[in-house]
């Protein structure tokens, strides 16, 4: 058993730093696509180009919120606070957006993004509704 190797601090760090730089510098987005899925047990948004690719996203869990806090507005609202700033490291400066779902947390999340400053151009719900559902079960015998 011979000595473990162990890479030095301020080498690794280096390099994660540089592969950010140079990601940040290849990556630049001025209008994107904020989408906004909100259950009653979390939220979740993600930001794509205009080709429908997912450049940016985080959640209420990803923030570290557990259990029946994930769905509340407070939890919303910090996860579009949080996107709206790696977004404007991206330079973005408007966005379309499209909600779905049915929780707490649709209306706070959007504040939440427009608090940082990007514009939003229009908003689309898109939650899905039922016209007639499935067909009922049969009556009970008894």
């Amino acid at each position: 058993m011979g000595k473990k190797r162990l890479a030095t601090s301020d080498s690794a760090s280096n390099e994660g730093a540089k592969k950010a730089e140079k990601a940040s510098r290849r990556r630049s987005l001025s209008y994107g696509i904020l989408y906004v899925r909100s259950t009653y047990n979390n939220t979740a948004l993600s930001i794509a180009d205009e080709k429908g690719n997912i450049v940016l996203w985080s959640s209420s869990g990803a923030l570290g919120f557990k259990g029946a806090k994930k769905g509340t507005p407070f939890a919303a609202a910090k996860v579009g606070e949080t996107l709206a700033e790696k977004a404007a490291v991206l330079g973005l400066k408007e966005v379309s957006v499209v909600v779905s779902g049915v929780g707490s947390g649709r209306e706070s999340a959007i504040r939440g993004f427009i608090s940082k400053g990007v514009m939003v151009k229009k908003i689309k719900d898109a939650t899905p509704v039922p016209h007639n559902g499935p067909r009922p079960p049969k009556p009970r015998r008894v």
